[in-house]
């Protein structure tokens, strides 16, 4: 159970039983739906109900609802409790609890129906070959596939027969309901012709045709299609249950990179637990070969970490002490020592995993549509057999033309493609952008995707990386050079707090890392104006330049200025020896996504906190025309409600809590994944390794779903306007019709498969860093 606290309703999944089409999920959507204050999303796909309700209804009350219509229900199996708490941990229950135990019970259920349908093969092969191969009929053949027919209609057919009747005895009709009438239909018919209709006699021999015979001196048995429907119908839900299967595997993999134990090391020593135990703060050990066990921060240790099966990120990453580490990602080099920051539901993973699972309950707006169909759909066939069979013999048709019309008209209708339309192309897309790096909500986020026609960007964090550092460093001639004054300005600057301060003295430490940087005395910030302090016995002054500067460092601090980059003067013993410009760093692939973005016909639209000068610089560099400075987070909410006013689609980028206002206003809020938790949870997408590029990646990967989703439901549709027609006329066999229903699912199924090997378009190599200008306003 998950709860989804508001203070007024209570979100808890359940796992249903027994739903075999779309007239199922609708039937157990209505159910759960006569309960006040309840609403539920049921999944075909996956088999799983997301119902929403107040507090004061208990989930066993849910389970006995759906129980009552006719199928069965169970709540997912609780995760363990963490070491040291009563309560469970979320987080182990995607990893561990209900994949595990689902695992295990799909894994047998599969193997129940892998051998009902091998057994089924044996006993239909004779009938359909000596039913179909006239030469080969002997005296009395019939009454032999009489014998391998009986346990297939009763034994093969039993699922079906007992769904049947469970949805009769609460009126309700399913897809099993029409199978089920089929099948009896067909052999009831064949005995009847065997017993009574002169078809048992020993020399008796039956032509084959695809086509139903209109009547003749040969009374007709149907005992291929008796034989034939089952088979037909268990092979393509065995297929479909496999390809299913292979839509979900993407989360299915996120759940299997959860580290099951972990080296803890405390007082020295080292000694391996369960992954469960392991609490915030405490120290871990990952070797080379290993997955990091959880999100945390390097202590000692410096390896490449493969982010690939986390984040979607190709190319391994640096890491060192302090650091942080991401939970799942594999250790490619040397030993690590991790403190743990986030354990459990709060690490990166069971994120990604919590946000993939909530994507794939959702429903699109065609799919609910969908669902109001075959919530009639069954009914509706039914009563147009009866009344096909009625007009056939009214017309005074042989009553076994009709027979076949009716049974064909009950076998080839087909629901199941409907059920399935949409959640397996969710299953498919969903997990697949989880591979690349793109977590997406649900349908709702999907659909808004596809028709954003506007994007506003954030700078700071979502355009660039938010950290500033030098982009040039210009020394006075004849002065004391460039490696010197570095080193003292990097000095001087340890001790300062200031971004521009920070960023100067790891520049220093990155250019010259075989030195440590000098210890500095008499360190002092005067707040606007800069630092001083002694270092190698200089006085090192690191402030805003002034007025008299040197021509050399003046061009240079012209050239800054026009280039929107912050300048700092760096004099030694009272003499002006540098001048540094620092900007922010632009992210790569930032300039190539607003292009793809353009290209998609999406208009960028930059909206910032920062200065008017450093914005339009940075809007300049990317090709951005439209451009919004000294932005309030209140301000850039209106703007969003502004665009919206005008009758655009309109989507946010932003990694910031400044952002969360305009995320949560938008059409659409996309978060950088390396923004803050606030940002993230107001947003409907996620880019997990904060590279902006994906955003190209995922309109196309919406637009892909959505047309996916759109010819599901056109042949799902389409199949029935052609198929229902020509059973009703007596142009379909039942055998036929029922490969004809089998295969209409298949298909469905495997065009929502395609989305799996959907690959972003090929980009090229990033051409070294670009920077931003100025300021550290967002």
């Amino acid at each position: 159970m998950t709860a989804d606290t508001t203070a007024s309703s209570v979100s808890t999944d359940l796992i249903v039983g027994g739903m075999t089409c779309a007239a199922c999920v609708n039937r157990v959507e209505k159910r759960l739906g006569r309960i006040d204050g309840v609403s539920a999303t049921v999944n075909l796909a996956t088999g799983r109900a997301r119902v929403s309700h107040p507090p004061g209804i208990t989930p066993h009350e849910l389970v006995a609802a759906v129980e009552r219509a006719g199928y069965t229900a169970e709540l997912p199996p609780p995760p363990e409790p963490r070491a040291g708490s009563a309560e469970p941990d979320p987080g182990a229950e995607s990893a561990e609890g209900a994949e595990n135990a689902e695992g295990v019970a799909d894994a047998e259920g599969a193997r129940r129906e892998r051998e009902r349908l091998l057994i089924t093969v044996l006993l239909c092969a004779p009938v359909l070959i000596l039913s179909m191969v006239p030469a080969l009929q002997f005296r009395n053949w019939q009454w032999l596939c009489l014998v391998f027919a009986a346990p297939v209609v009763v034994w093969s057919a039993w699922p079906f027969h007992v769904r049947a009747l469970r949805g009769l005895r609460h009126s309700a009709a399913t897809m099993d309901t029409l199978v089920s009438l089929g099948v009896t239909a067909s052999f009831a018919w064949s005995v009847y012709a065997l017993f009574l209709g002169g078809a048992g006699r020993p020399d008796m021999r039956m032509p084959f045709t695809l086509l139903p015979s209109a009547g003749g001196e040969v009374a007709h048995v149907y005992l291929e299609a008796a034989v034939g429907v089952p088979l037909f119908v268990l092979t393509g839900r065995f297929l479909e249950a496999r390809a299913r299967r292979g839509t979900g595997a993407a989360l299915r993999s996120l759940s299997a990179l959860a580290v099951k134990d972990v080296t803890v090391r405390e007082g020295g020593k080292e000694r391996r637990i369960p992954v469960g135990r392991l609490l915030a703060g405490q120290e871990f050990v990952v070797r080379p070969g290993e997955r990091v066990a959880t999100d945390g921060v390097v202590v000692s240790g410096s390896s490449a970490l493969d982010l690939s099966l986390v984040t979607g990120e190709s190319d391994p990453v640096e890491v060192g002490p302090g650091r942080p580490v991401t939970g799942a990602a594999v250790n490619a080099g040397g030993l690590l020592l991790v403190r743990a920051t986030a354990v459990g539901a709060d690490t990166q993973l069971a994120r990604i995993t919590r946000m993939v699972t909530e994507a794939q309950a959702g429903k699109a707006a065609a799919q609910r549509l969908a669902d109001r169909v075959a919530g009639v759909f069954v009914p509706v066939v039914l009563a147009l057999a009866v009344t096909v069979l009625g007009f056939w013999l009214g017309a005074g048709a042989d009553p076994q033309p009709a027979v076949t019309a009716a049974v064909a008209v009950l076998v080839v209708a087909c629901p199941c493609a409907l059920g399935l339309a949409t959640p397996t192309a969710l299953l498919a897309a969903t997990g697949r952008g989880a591979q690349l790096g793109i977590l997406v909500s649900g349908p709702q986020a999907m659909e808004a995707l596809r028709h954003v026609d506007t994007v506003v960007l954030d700078k700071t964090g979502t355009l660039t990386t938010g950290q500033m550092t030098v982009a040039r460093l210009t020394p006075a001639p004849g002065g004391l050079g460039r490696e010197a004054v570095l080193r003292l300005a990097g000095a001087v600057e340890q001790g300062s707090e200031h971004p521009l301060g920070t960023a100067l003295a790891a520049y220093a430490r990155r250019a010259q890392p075989d030195q440590e940087l000098p210890p500095v005395t008499g360190f002092r910030a005067r707040p606007g104006a800069g630092v001083t302090g002694v270092v190698d016995g200089h006085v090192v002054e690191v402030s805003a330049p002034g007025t008299g500067l040197p021509d050399a460092l003046a061009k240079a601090l012209a050239a800054a200025e026009a280039a929107a980059l912050t300048p700092v003067l760096v004099r030694v013993d009272g003499v002006d020896e540098a001048l540094v410009a620092l900007g922010d760093l632009l992210r790569p692939g930032s300039y190539r996504a607003v292009d793809r973005l353009r290209r998609l016909g999406v208009e960028p639209i930059l909206a910032t906190g920062d200065r008017e000068a450093t914005a339009r610089a940075v809007a300049a560099e990317l090709g951005i025309v439209r451009v919004h400075a000294r932005c309030t987070p209140e301000e850039k909410a209106g703007l969003i409600r502004q665009f919206k006013a005008e009758g655009r689609r309109v989507a946010v980028i932003g990694d910031g809590v400044n952002d969360a206002a305009a995320l949560a206003g938008a059409d659409l809020g996309i978060a950088m994944g390396t923004g803050t938790d606030v940002a993230i949870g107001a947003s409907d997408v996620t880019l997990v390794r904060g590279d902006i590029e994906v955003v190209a990646d995922a309109v196309r990967l919406a637009r892909r779903t959505l047309a996916t989703i759109r010819v599901n439901l056109v042949w799902a549709f389409g199949y029935n306007l052609v198929t229902v027609p020509l059973a009703a006329v007596g142009w379909l066999n039942p055998m036929v019709a029922a490969a004809a229903m089998s295969a209409s699912s298949l298909l469905v199924v495997g065009n929502s498969l395609r989305l799996r090997g959907w690959r972003p378009v090929n980009r090229p190599a990033a051409s070294g860093v670009r920077r931003t200008r100025g300021g550290v306003a967002r």
